[in-house]
């Protein structure tokens, strides 16, 4: 590895360790959760974030946008909004001569942040344009495509709690969220922490430590980061073991597991580890890494059957179980 490269990497390690360091100003604790959507927006992907309201996901996002200097949108899902509320639509405008014409107003897509709260409030089809737009990068409005400008992030949050009038979203749409991430209750000390806070009363200023440019940058310097054979082999083993037709499949998967994870956990297994790497200020992938990542990657592209839900199994028993045996296979290897 050239000095370059070695300067490439120290300095977005120290530009991922400054992002997080402002983020701690506002956001108590959610290690795991800050962590996990930075490097969603490195690896260039989408986040699904589960929690119940008031676990700090919305301010999050925002601190994220001033953190980054990055323009920041939230569309609130309700069953009555429409794709057009979301991708923009076609309004008509007369000119000086008083001669109509067409023109696209862009909607709240058109951020390098978007917060898709309570996404499965809204109805499939709403939900299929956000979605559309979150693996295209582009909208199409008419005939004319508007490209949607980089990094772009789309972090769509979910009651666990199943409510009247929610749509869940269907498993090929889960599939284009590169992690969904559990936000849990945070626990008593950063309660006291949060309460102090409220108590002060003081605002925290955060300050932009990275621009768009700078975000690029460390996103292209993440895709240097050295993948061993046996860490991609262990990857691969991982999605092969959540699948129940396969030869490699896990015991559990065989008993409760009805599909397992499509190629592109597998994909974003490396994508996602390369990145935990580099936070650490590593230029080589472990398997480590890829541990590490597994959880939230593939926790929604694994569908359970029946026999799951009537043992109480879920898909953190699974994978905790899956994870467990093929590391073993590995150290042995």
């Amino acid at each position: 590895m050239g000095s370059g490269s070695e300067e490439a990497l120290e300095k977005a390690v120290a530009q991922l360790r400054e992002v997080r360091a402002e983020i701690a100003k506002v956001i108590v604790g959610q290690d795991s959760v800050v962590e996990g959507v930075l490097i969603c927006l490195i690896a260039g992907g989408h986040v699904l974030l589960e929690g119940v309201p008031g676990l700090g996901k919305t301010t999050l996002l925002r601190t994220l946008s001033r953190a980054l200097h990055l323009k920041y949108s939230r569309i609130q899902f309700t069953p009555d909004l429409m794709p057009g509320d979301i991708v923009g639509s076609m309004v008509a405008e007369s000119d000086d001569r008083g001669h109509k014409f067409l023109r696209f107003q862009p909607g709240p897509i058109f951020a390098n942040l978007v917060l898709a709260d309570e996404i499965n409030r809204a109805t499939p089809k709403t939900q299929s344009a956000l979605l559309e737009a979150m693996q295209e990068h582009t909208v199409t409005s008419g005939n004319t495509t508007h490209e949607l400008e980089l990094p772009f992030l789309v972090m769509a949050t979910q009651n666990p709690i199943e409510m009247e009038g929610t749509y869940p979203l269907p498993e090929a749409q889960l599939d284009r969220f590169l992690m969904k991430i559990l936000v849990t209750y945070p626990s008593r000390e950063d309660l006291t922490r949060i309460v102090e806070r409220t108590i002060q009363r003081e605002e925290a200023q955060v300050e932009a430590v990275l621009d768009r440019d700078s975000i690029l940058q460390v996103r292209s310097v993440a895709r240097q980061v050295l993948v061993a054979p046996h860490v991609r082999e262990y990857g691969i083993q991982l999605v092969m073991a959540t699948q129940p037709e396969q030869p490699e499949s896990a015991d559990v998967a065989r008993k409760y597991i009805r599909y397992g994870s499509s190629p592109r956990g597998a994909q974003a297994l490396v994508e996602c580890g390369r990145v935990l790497a580099l936070m650490h200020g590593r230029y080589h992938l472990s398997t480590d890494d890829v541990q590490a990542v597994a959880p939230a990657v593939l926790r929604h592209r694994i569908i359970l059957n029946f026999d799951a839900h009537a043992d109480g199994e879920t898909p953190e028993t699974l994978l905790g179980a899956i994870i467990k045996g093929v590391t073993a296979r590995a150290a042995i290897a």
